[in-house]
């Protein structure tokens, strides 16, 4: 069986929406006042994939906190838990 490369392709706005929902799923940051999670991986999405720094990329965003108050939240993470190898 064949697909269509055209009905295969995810669209930016649906791979955005993927990445944002397993990274909701997995890691959970606490945020305050209108700024939340969601916006948070917006932005250091949008800096990924746009090799940007996350106050420029801040910046672009439309009702988006600045790039301090992502760090600050960035900060409380001391470290990520490591991925275990399951070949081992």
């Amino acid at each position: 069986m064949t697909t269509s490369t055209k009905n295969a392709a995810l669209t930016d706005k649906d791979t955005l929406k993927e990445v944002i929902d397993c990274l909701t799923e997995h890691i959970s940051i606490d945020t305050q006042g209108a700024f939340n999670q969601t916006d948070l991986f917006n932005i250091l999405i949008g800096a990924a994939s746009n090799s940007d720094t996350i106050e420029n990329t801040a910046k672009k965003l439309k009702k988006s906190c600045s790039g301090k108050n992502i760090r600050y939240h960035l900060a409380k993470f001391k470290s990520f838990p490591q991925a275990r190898n399951s070949t081992k």
